[in-house]
């Protein structure tokens, strides 16, 4: 029986709720104080907490923030008495699992909450990070391929939640972060996760269009438009209709080119190069760039008025390096695709190439790792893959590995500063290994904060 901790300070909010969702099948224990809400969860584990925002004594941010820090494997759903679009962003973007505003409708507060239970599952659960339909019941919406997978990091289960909540809309997404990051997967996730799921995903690179084609590729042509054009071809706007468009490397657009991509946009119609017949559309459109749009329009080359079209939600995909607590994850789960696709059974990593990953910096991020594995995997013969499998470049570049560091100490005078040095680089090795470099979890056997273990991790340079 999963546990929900109700904190209101309104008496008959938190009774009524408490016992809707005890007929429900949850055990429910109601608390009307931020401090008396932490006094529990210290005591107790609880899958959930439903919390008003406003409180006597606090507010519904500040436990949010107090329950990620401390009590990571517990959600968090806000309850608030009116409807704020950036507050409610803001609370995703530090972890609630959702926002619901005043008055209560028992349905939804249900469905919310199952939901909410369903995904706290496979962020606590999930070891082989990929998710699947797993019913038809649209309580856990959450749909992926292959190519999405699900992180240990605070940052990969933030960017979970920002997916959540942004996919059953409408709204345009602008995806950011820098090259290799896997934006075409989180595009295709929120896709999958849309009421559009079941009309067509289509992709296209606008990076390597030219100003010639790009006409034709988005909104398409009549046979003999143009000279050369020996047959009709359906644009991507049209292919995509009833579905989502995604667009990679929008900033790569000449202006002339935005102009009619704006037009389309505000119009929501096309017409075919050569044609007077209007086709209406319903399409969303998700857009990816690695440069910064804002400082393009401040250049003139990106227009202004398109990009608040696109902006009406962003998300920043964090890089590799961002998500150490990660790559281990991503690690075994391309070896497992890569074992699929070779028919091998590889069995894992030596020692030495867990230590070159974690401390290499990843400057091609999620699809950097993903050829390097799929490589080393094609290359190695035994049941392991060996730091020889791996490129030159990563084996001899991994300027902060374990095995370098080694060698440094080796070198160093045998004072006292050095020795207590040594001592504190074995202890915190130590601890990384047991926990998979789960720096959280590190930081809470060493009896010490987060902050304090990256400060020595980087005294000892291991900080990653």
């Amino acid at each position: 029986m999963k546990n929900i901790l109700i904190v209101d300070d309104e008496l008959n909010i938190g009774l009524l709720l408490s016992k809707f969702l005890t007929k429900n099948g949850y055990k429910v224990k109601t608390v009307t104080t931020g401090v008396k809400a932490i006094d529990c969860l210290s005591k107790e584990f609880f899958d959930l907490v439903l919390c008003d925002y406003r409180l006597e004594d606090t507010d519904g941010k500040e436990i949010l923030i107090k329950i990620r820090e401390n009590y990571p494997k517990t959600g968090v759903i806000i309850i608030t008495g009116y409807s704020d679009i950036k507050l409610a962003v803001e609370l995703i973007k530090l972890g609630a699992h959702d926002y619901i505003t005043k008055p209560l409708y028992p349905d939804e507060i249900l469905n919310t909450i199952n939901k909410a239970i369903e995904i706290q599952n496979v962020l606590n659960d999930n070891h082989t990070s990929v998710v699947h339909q797993k019913d038809n019941t649209n309580n856990l919406v959450y749909i992926a391929d292959n190519n999405f997978i699900i992180g240990e990091s605070i940052a990969s289960k933030d960017l979970l939640k920002q997916i959540m909540l942004v996919a059953p809309t409408n709204y345009s997404v602008i995806l950011t972060g820098e090259s290799g990051t896997g934006k075409e997967s989180v595009a295709k996730a929120i896709h999958l996760n849309s009421p559009r799921k079941d009309h067509p995903f289509v992709a296209m690179d606008c990076g390597s269009l030219t100003k010639e084609l790009a006409g034709t590729e988005f909104f398409g042509h009549e046979k003999g438009a143009f000279t050369g054009a020996m047959y009709t071809k359906i644009g991507h706007f049209e292919l995509a209709n009833g579905g989502t468009l995604f667009l990679d490397e929008v900033g790569n657009l000449s202006y002339e080119i935005q102009a009619a991509l704006l037009r389309t946009v505000q119009e929501r119609k096309v017409k075919r190069l050569g044609s007077t017949k209007e086709i209406v559309l319903d399409v969303r459109i998700i857009v990816a760039t690695n440069e910064n749009l804002v400082i393009a329009m401040q250049n003139g080359r990106f227009r202004e008025d398109l990009y608040h079209r696109f902006n009406e939600f962003s998300i920043n995909l964090p890089s590799l390096s961002a998500r150490g607590e990660d790559i281990m994850v991503f690690a075994m789960t391309f070896l497992n695709l890569a074992n699929a696709e070779l028919n091998k059974n590889i069995q894992g990593f030596s020692k030495e190439v867990e230590a070159c990953f974690l401390t290499y910096n990843w400057p091609g991020n999620v699809r950097e790792l993903k050829n390097v594995v799929r490589r080393a995997t094609l290359l190695t013969e035994g049941q392991v893959i060996q730091l020889k499998a791996l490129p030159l470049e990563i084996s001899t570049y991994a300027k902060k590995s374990v095995l370098d560091f080694s060698e440094q100490r080796q070198q160093k005078p045998r004072d006292l500063k050095n020795t207590a040095m040594d001592a504190e680089y074995e202890a915190i090795i130590k601890v990384l290994q047991e926990v998979n470099y789960n720096k959280t979890k590190a930081a809470k056997i060493l009896n010490i904060d987060r902050k304090t273990l990256y400060n020595k991790m980087k005294a000892v340079n291991l900080d990653t």
